[in-house]
């Protein structure tokens, strides 16, 4: 997957459609990133497995990943 200037690739560890979060591992680290399922950006759920890119920014004290693509 070919990634832009600023934007990050993992796989989606895991995902709680019902809920509305989940977390996905970046490429190279063993720390899982929160995302919410807003940050889905053209699709409405992913697979625990799937990679996607992402942009990291710092949310309420911690990571989080946003504008997600599958």
């Amino acid at each position: 997957m070919e990634t832009e200037p600023g934007r990050s690739v993992g796989f989606v560890q895991s995902f709680d459609r019902a809920a509305g979060y989940g977390f996905v591992l970046p490429v190279g680290s063993h720390d899982p990133v929160y995302f919410r399922a807003t940050a889905l950006e053209g699709i409405r759920s992913v697979s625990e497995g799937q990679q996607v890119s992402f942009v990291l920014v710092l949310g309420d004290g911690r990571f989080e990943a946003t504008e997600i693509r599958a």
